[in-house]
C-alpha cells in the first residue's frame, strides 16, 4: 500500500489518477484549491472512508502549502509518491490567462503561468520532501508536456505554457541531481494530449489511459532514470 500525493486532483487526470490509486488500495491526499466545492472527489471520499483525504492547497501560495503539509502529516510521517498534476493552458479554463499571441504579452499574465506551471510543483516538492525521504522508495513524478521540448517546438504558440513547462522539467532535473542521492527518484512526464477541459475534445488520449500508464511508470522506475524525461508510456522525451 502506497500512500501517495495529488496536486489539482479535482477534475482531469489528476481526478482520474486519484481514482485509479483508490482503486487499487493505496492511500491518497488529493489536493485542490477548494475541495470543499470539488464533487467529485466528495463522492469518492464518501466511498473510500479513511483512504483519501482532500487537502486543500493553492500551489502558489506559500502559506497554503505550509498548511497543507501540515495536514498531511497529521495524517502520515510519510509519503510514497508525489505527483505534481496541478497546471495550467493559458485560455483553457475562467481562471485561466488569456492565451497570448506575440504582440500582446504582459508580463502579469507570463509570470502567472510560470508561477503554476513551474514555480509551484517545486515549492510543493521542497515543503513535502522530508516526508518523502521518510517513504519507501519514494517517486516525485512532475507532469511536464512535449509542449516543454526545446527539440520538438516547431510552434510559436503557446509561448507562455511552452516556456513554463521547459521552465519545470529544468528545475526537476535540478532537483533529481540532487535527491537521487537520497534514495528519491524523480521524473517529467508527458502524459499526452489528453481529453480534458485542457486538452479539449479533439484530444486523442483518455485520461484513464495515461493515468494507467503514469502508475505503471511510477511502480517501475530504476535510479538509472532518474532526472530523465519520459513520455506516460516510459519513452524518452528529447529535452
Amino acid at each position: 500500500m502506497k500512500r501517495v500525493l495529488i496536486t489539482g486532483a479535482n477534475r482531469g487526470l489528476g481526478l482520474e489518477l486519484t481514482r485509479q490509486y483508490l482503486e487499487r488500495g493505496n492511500t491518497v491526499f488529493a489536493t485542490s484549491r477548494q475541495p470543499q466545492a470539488a464533487a467529485d472527489l466528495q463522492a469518492l471520499a464518501a466511498s473510500h472512508p479513511g483512504k483519501l483525504h482532500l487537502i486543500a492547497l493553492d500551489i502558489t501560495s506559500e502559506a497554503s502549502i505550509g498548511t497543507a503539509r501540515r495536514a498531511v502529516r497529521a495524517v502520515t510521517a510519510g509519503l510514497d509518491v508525489l505527483i505534481n498534476n496541478a497546471g495550467i493552458f493559458p485560455g483553457a479554463g475562467p481562471e485561466d490567462p488569456a492565451n497570448q499571441r506575440l504582440g500582446e504579452f504582459t508580463s502579469d499574465n507570463a509570470l502567472t503561468v510560470f508561477q503554476v506551471n513551474a514555480v509551484g510543483p517545486l515549492l510543493v516538492t521542497q515543503a513535502f520532501l522530508d516526508l518523502l525521504k521518510a517513504g519507501d522508495k519514494p517517486r516525485i513524478v512532475s507532469l511536464s508536456s512535449g509542449q516543454g521540448s526545446l527539440t520538438w517546438k516547431a510552434s510559436g504558440e503557446p509561448y507562455h505554457y511552452s516556456a513554463s513547462k521547459a521552465a519545470l522539467n529544468m528545475y526537476m532535473r535540478a532537483l533529481a541531481a540532487e535527491v537521487g542521492h537520497q534514495g528519491v527518484i524523480s521524473v517529467v512526464v508527458d502524459p499526452g494530449w489528453l481529453r480534458t477541459g485542457m486538452g479539449g475534445s479533439a484530444a486523442t488520449l483518455s485520461p484513464s489511459d495515461s493515468a494507467r500508464g503514469i502508475i505503471r511508470l511510477t511502480d517501475q522506475l530504476h535510479a538509472e532514470e532518474n532526472g530523465s524525461f519520459l513520455t506516460w508510456q516510459g519513452q524518452p522525451v528529447p529535452w
